[in-house]
């Protein structure tokens, strides 16, 4: 079965990217475009995965992983931050949010490819 991946990033040219990455590993790819959108993806369409920007419009990535965390059915949802925040005690505050992982911007494709593999299998 294809897992889904729910990509929650404003940058267009960083959702192609991410967006071609994964198809690339045959993920269902699956889009939002601010924070609010992308707890009610994560609602409506339950993901296997959530790679979360931090600096989102309407809602920040630490907002909206924390409605997602916090709602019982998506709670073990795997959330992994991605972020151009790659200041002293940032990977702590995503952790603190309720993100499972965290990669710092610009993406390494084999960090990426090897923390998909660790929390989907």
């Amino acid at each position: 079965m294809t897992k889904r991946i729910l990509v929650v990033e404003d940058n267009p040219d960083n959702r192609i990217l991410i967006t071609d990455v994964l198809a690339s590993f045959d993920y269902e790819v699956l889009i939002a475009e601010d924070g609010e959108q992308g707890v009610e993806m994560a609602e409506k369409e339950v993901p296997d995965l959530i790679l979360m920007d931090l600096s989102l419009p309407k809602m920040d990535g630490w907002a909206a992983t924390k409605a997602i965390k916090d709602k019982a059915p998506l709670a073990d949802i795997p959330i992994i931050a991605l972020t151009a925040h790659a200041m002293v005690g940032d990977r702590e505050k995503a952790l603190k949010a309720g993100c499972d992982d965290y990669i710092s911007k610009p993406i390494d494709l084999r960090e990426l490819g090897s923390k998909l593999a660790h929390f989907l299998g």
